[in-house]
């Protein structure tokens, strides 16, 4: 189950969500066949039982297999409307607040669905934003992105690149965004790079910018298997100090999400 948005996570960054339940409609939308299965496992479950044809052990193991199943699927579903529509984390109002110093150029790279380059122009009047899209169906296999993409394609315009070439000059931004798009890069060594080629276009006192679900327990209550899409914190800092980055601040969005704040080791 893909719940983070990619520029994800299945992805939704994007800020103009309509109604009070469009970002936990996309999600649903995006990870159907989780949703479908788990309705599945639980009719079976049912049939199972209201047979009264299973010993008492089984009974028990079917019926907490089920409760878990059940469980899962209601708390994904609230959460992701808590983070996506509730909490309004998507609409990026809070993201100028955590910025050092708020950039003249910026890129926003995504990884194939860009729902957060509009909201930052408008969060970011009189700045120069380039969205880079690095989407690749080799490196991103997930079934999610791909229906994201089909049924949201971006509106906004953007330059190709990939994970370890941005079309981008060294130097040339002040702030580089990863919003929800770096955990689509499933290779560790691969993420690495993409870290290292964002910290090498971003100026020296300029900053990147991580915004992701991470793989702990918060989330594995709340999404269950699902979490294992994501990466826990101390992967992202392993890929970070990699690609020759420091984190200049941490903070969470919400229990959720958290925001780092990354600049370049050497400055």
């Amino acid at each position: 189950m893909e719940t983070g948005y990619s520029g994800s996570t299945a992805n939704m960054t994007e800020v103009r969500a309509q109604g009070r339940f469009a970002g936990v409609v996309k999600i649903v939308s995006f990870n159907v066949r989780f949703y479908v299965l788990s309705a599945a496992v639980l009719a079976v479950a049912a049939i199972l039982i209201a047979s009264e044809k299973l010993g008492i052990l089984a009974e028990f193991m079917v019926l907490s297999f089920a409760i878990v199943v059940g469980f899962w699927m209601l708390s994904s579903v609230l959460v992701s409307w808590y983070v996506y529509d509730h909490s309004e984390v998507t609409q990026w109002q809070w993201l100028p607040n955590r910025l050092p110093v708020l950039p003249h150029r910026w890129a926003n790279i995504h990884a194939g669905l860009d729902e957060s380059t509009l909201a930052l122009r408008r969060l970011l009047p009189g700045t120069e934003g380039t969205a880079v899209d690095i989407y690749d169906p080799v490196e991103m296999t997930e079934p999610s992105i791909a229906r994201a993409r089909h049924f949201h394609p971006s509106g906004e315009p953007f330059k190709h690149g990939t994970y370890d070439a941005l079309p981008l000059l060294e130097n040339e931004c002040d702030t580089v965004f990863l919003l929800f798009a770096a955990h689509e890069v499933r290779n560790e060594e691969h993420r690495m790079r993409l870290l290292r080629q964002s910290a090498t276009v971003v100026r020296e006192q300029g900053c990147v910018v991580l915004v992701e679900h991470l793989r702990d327990w918060k989330n594995f209550i709340a999404f269950g298997p699902g979490t294992f899409h994501f990466y826990s914190r101390r992967n992202w800092l392993r890929n970070i100090r990699a690609a020759g980055l420091v984190v200049v601040q941490e903070s969470p969005v919400t229990p959720f999400v958290d925001c780092f704040v990354l600049g370049k080791a050497d400055r």
